[in-house]
């Protein structure tokens, strides 16, 4: 597998794009936040940012059931006692294996985090006390839980997958730190109960988001990308020229 990091762009401002390859550039997982809630207007400003995603056939699909205070304390307390005690059932299956370069991706993420908090590939309690970590919200305090329309299938699931993408660029780009999380929708029951979700609803994902503790060891590392070469092929037209990259 060939992977590379590309560090932030110094010059992204001049850069055709303006300030967007900033941000992908820099945007993180945060898997350690700090207290402080964010102003109801600048949640406001991401909100409004994250509602231009665009969606098939412009269908919106997506609804989002946002916490703060102690409805995020109720939420954090609530799953973490819920989840040791339930099996995980998610609406959408999730992978059945990860195999090949996925399997190496995968692993070069889980040993970057545990080696940021020292944890060894023996230290099974360790492992798990991470895992948990993720239904405690990693101390954020704001949660969003990402639905949709159970009869548009995968194609309300995709776009709610874009709407996603939309709100992790925008709170960057308004200083916020975020943590989009499969494991928030492994109990789409318990949420539906907790946040009196129809039963028509599907549970796609949740984000956890406030503030980045920076001084956090597990805020230190930062996943690679793939080269172009490994994630496109181009085709010219002309038969037997096919080349990757770009």
């Amino acid at each position: 597998m060939t992977t590379t990091h590309t560090p932030p762009d110094t010059d992204a401002d001049a850069a055709p794009g303006g300030e967007l390859p900033r941000i992908l550039a820099e945007r993180w997982t945060c898997r350690q936040f700090r207290p402080d809630p964010v102003p109801r207007t600048v949640i406001g400003q991401l909100l409004h940012m994250a509602q231009r995603t665009p969606s098939w056939c412009n269908a919106q699909p997506w609804h989002v059931h946002l916490t703060e205070g102690a409805a995020t304390e109720r939420l954090r307390t609530g799953l973490l006692d819920h989840v040791q005690s339930h099996p995980a059932e998610p609406d959408f299956p999730f992978p059945a294996q990860y195999t090949g370069v996925y399997r190496e991706r995968r692993r070069e993420c889980g040993y970057q985090l545990y080696a940021s908090l020292g944890i060894r590939k023996e230290d099974q309690e360790g492992r798990l006390r991470q895992l948990l970590r993720n239904f405690e919200l990693f101390d954020a305090p704001h949660a969003a839980i990402i639905t949709t329309e159970a009869d548009l299938g995968i194609y309300g699931a995709v776009d709610c997958g874009a709407y996603i993408n939309t709100f992790l660029l925008a709170a960057h780009s308004l200083g916020l730190a975020t943590a989009p999380q499969a494991a928030l929708a492994s109990y789409p029951d318990f949420l539906r109960e907790h946040f009196g979700i129809p039963d028509h609803r599907r549970v796609v994902a949740g984000i956890s988001f406030g503030y980045a503790d920076l001084d956090a060891p597990v805020n230190s590392f930062r996943t690679s990308r793939a080269v172009l070469e490994d994630a496109v092929t181009w085709h010219t037209g002309s038969v037997g020229t096919e080349e990757a990259g770009g």
